[in-house]
């Protein structure tokens, strides 16, 4: 996956998330907790569905990293890059 399809994977799950929530209005080092107002269990869920989306496992220990769009999509863009290689 490109980082623009990421990105756009990542603001159509949080989309489904959060219906109210303006994806253009973001920017990408904003923390999107609070941009989108994700609780807890919002995040939890985000995290869920970029695994059923993706197949790529995040252990609790890396959440913060998916704290903004340009973190996120470093992070899954990397694990991602990481499985492909491992399919080889």
């Amino acid at each position: 996956m490109t980082n623009d399809e990421i990105r756009s994977l990542l603001l159509q799950l949080i989309c489904d998330i959060a219906p109210e929530a303006d994806p253009s209005s973001v920017a990408n080092d904003a923390d999107i907790r609070e941009a989108f107002d994700l609780d807890s269990m919002d995040f939890a869920n985000l995290v869920a569905a970029i695994h059923k989306h993706t197949g790529v496992n995040i252990p609790e220990i890396d959440y913060r990293k998916l704290f903004t769009l340009s973190g996120a999509v470093a992070y899954l863009e990397q694990a991602l890059g990481r499985s492909a290689g491992e399919d080889r």
